[in-house]
Parts: structure tokens; C-alpha cells; sequence
């Protein structure tokens, strides 16, 4: 990065400037150790066998929004991570920087919210701390989190995408772009009447299915900020292969659809707080899928492509019309800042 540049929006999107960001100040000082590749989840080894380590902050605005508000959200997204990664959640930190002024009522809510999104995915809250800044100095509430998770042996590659190949299929647990379409309705950026909610959740049940179907399971990773087209561009990097999408399997709600037609969005792009992608060998396809439809939160889930050795630097989408185009991952924004 250039002396001369500065801080911008992108740089928080999950992009490219995101991407440039921690590989050219952070990762130079801080080094790589235990973070196998850039996952979501470090690894690390401890005297009772290896431990998942993340960390996260979330800055969301509205702070209540349909589907669920920031305390839930910081704790799915977590132990999201967590999963994604290959390991079973199992201790959480949740500390609070609170603006002066923020109504006490409004806090208990959303640490109830927290505690009840933990006890129901089986994780403790077991620390935290609580820092209070003058009025303006932050947006009434920021949370920032860490869990940690046992990890088996046999998961330890999930997030590192090494054992991705060729002909592996593709698949998404559900619906995308539902979360931030949510959320901007909330912010009337979208001004629709349409009924589309987050869907913040933990995902450590349904991953657990996953992994219990297949014993090959090639790769995880949440889509969160910058959306599926963001993970795959990730995938792409890390394993070398190129990736064959078919849109109309692609599975995106008629509110989410109708918001990105109306407003010129892409789905692909759009951030989501409780989906999974999976890349699993051909063979086990089938079964996975149906483990993730047997859980509540994956009816939707379908697989939406394949791994390929014949354009490994791109990831080509067939469009629904016949044609074809480029993913590629975003050099800035596509969408005001939604968490």
C-alpha cells in the first residue's frame, strides 16, 4: 500500500483492498503462525490435542434488525467460524465498547439476545470486558468476540482448501444475500416492503451433519461479508482450481431477487450471517445435501457447482440465458457498510 493512501470503507468490505490490507501491513508484522493459509480460524496446537482460535468485531448498523440484532449476530458469526473451520465451539469472550448515553434497557436486550444464541448452539460465554467512550466517540454499541473450538486431527485442512480437487462439487447451505438485504431494508437504502430477514444463525448443528455424512469434506467457509462470489474467489486462491457455477441453481429468495434487480445489486456479492459453502468429493454430494436439507436451516441448500482443472484462474458462471461470465473478487464496495 502506498504512503500516501488512506483508510477507506473498501478496506473493511472484504475485497481485494481488504485482502491487501492483511496481506501488506498485517501480515509482514504479525506473521503467519497457526493460521494455516488465512482461514477463518487459527490452529493451534495444545498439550490436550489442536484448539481452533478466532476472533471478531462487529459494528452493525441498525443494531436491532429483522432476524436478529448485534448480540446474536456477534455470537453466530463466531462460532460460525469456529465450525467452518472444522472444530466443535466451545468458549466465547464478548466484550462491549458502549457509547455514553446508550439506554441500559436496549443493552440487557441485547445481551439477553447473545446469551440465549450461545446457550441454543451449546457455547459458553465465559469472559469479556466493557469499555464505555464519550458520546460521538463510536455508533452507541461495538462488540468484539473470541471462541475457541477442539479440533480433530482429521478437520485440521478443512479451512485451508488443501485437499480440494478436481470434480469436487460445490455446495451453499441455503439462500444468500437474505442478511444484507435485511438490513438495508431496515436502513431504508432499499426502500421496499418486502418481508426478507437476516438469517443470522449458528451453524455448528448443521455443519456437524456435514461432517458426520462425509469424511472427505475438501473445504468450509462462512459467506459473510463480500458473499458467496467472495468465498469462491478465496477458494479459487487457495487451491488453484477453477470453479464451474450454474446460476439457476444458485438458490436466492424472491425478496433478495427482486431488491437486486430493482436496484442493480448482485446476490453473489451480498454479505450473509448464517451460510455455509462446502466442497465435498462427487461421490458424497448426494448424502451431504441431504444431511444439510434434514437441518432446519439448510431446506434450501442446493449444490451449485463444481471444481475443474481446465480454467484454474477463473470461476465461470453459466448464466441461466445460456452465456457465461467471470466472478471475480470486488476491488471495493458493492453495498453501503452492513456490518
Amino acid at each position: 500500500m502506498g504512503g500516501a493512501e488512506r483508510i477507506s470503507l473498501a478496506h473493511g468490505a472484504g475485497g481485494e483492498r481488504s485482502r491487501r490490507l492483511i496481506d501488506e501491513v498485517f501480515a509482514p508484522v504479525f506473521g503467519t503462525a497457526g493460521a494455516a493459509g488465512g482461514t477463518d480460524a487459527a490452529v493451534l496446537e495444545s498439550a490436550g490435542g489442536k484448539l481452533a482460535f478466532t476472533s471478531d468485531s462487529y459494528v452493525v448498523k441498525p443494531l436491532v434488525f429483522p432476524g436478529g440484532d448485534i448480540g446474536r449476530l456477534a455470537v453466530a458469526g463466531t462460532i460460525n467460524d469456529l465450525a467452518v473451520s472444522g472444530a466443535e465451539p466451545r468458549f466465547l469472550s464478548f466484550s462491549v465498547i458502549i457509547e455514553e448515553g446508550f439506554p441500559v434497557s436496549e443493552l440487557a436486550v441485547i445481551a439477553r439476545s447473545a446469551a440465549d444464541e450461545a446457550a441454543g448452539a451449546g457455547v459458553a460465554i465465559v469472559t469479556g470486558d466493557t469499555k464505555v467512550v464519550e458520546k460521538g466517540a463510536c455508533d452507541g454499541l461495538y462488540i468484539n468476540t473470541a471462541g475457541v473450538g477442539w479440533l480433530r486431527d482429521e478437520h485440521a485442512a478443512i479451512g485451508t482448501a488443501s485437499r480440494v480437487k478436481p470434480g469436487d462439487a460445490v455446495l451453499v447451505s441455503g439462500t444468500i444475500g437474505d442478511h444484507e438485504t435485511a438490513l438495508l431494508i431496515a436502513r431504508e437504502e432499499f426502500p421496499l416492503s418486502a418481508a426478507v430477514e437476516s438469517d443470522c444463525a449458528s451453524l455448528n448443528g448443521l455443519i456437524a451433519g456435514v461432517t458426520d455424512a462425509s469424511g472427505a469434506v475438501a473445504f468450509m467457509r462462512d459467506a459473510t461479508r463480500g458473499g458467496l462470489a467472495t468465498v469462491l474467489c478465496e477458494l479459487n486462491r487457495l487451491c488453484g482450481y477453477g470453479i464451474e457455477l450454474e446460476e439457476d441453481r444458485i438458490p436466492v429468495s424472491g425478496g433478495v431477487k427482486g431488491a437486486a434487480e430493482i436496484f442493480g445489486y448482485d446476490p453473489l456479492y451480498m454479505a450473509n450471517e448464517g451460510k455455509a459453502v462446502v466442497v465435498v468429493p462427487e461421490d458424497d454430494a448426494r448424502r451431504v445435501l441431504e444431511a444439510i436439507r434434514n437441518h432446519p436451516l439448510g431446506t434450501n441448500a442446493a449444490v451449485i457447482g463444481r471444481m475443474t482443472a481446465d480454467h484454474p484462474d477463473r470461476i465461470l458462471l453459466r448464466t441461466a440465458a445460456g452465456g457465461s461470465r467471470v466472478i471475480r473478487r470486488l476491488s471495493g464496495m458493492q453495498l453501503p457498510r452492513i456490518c
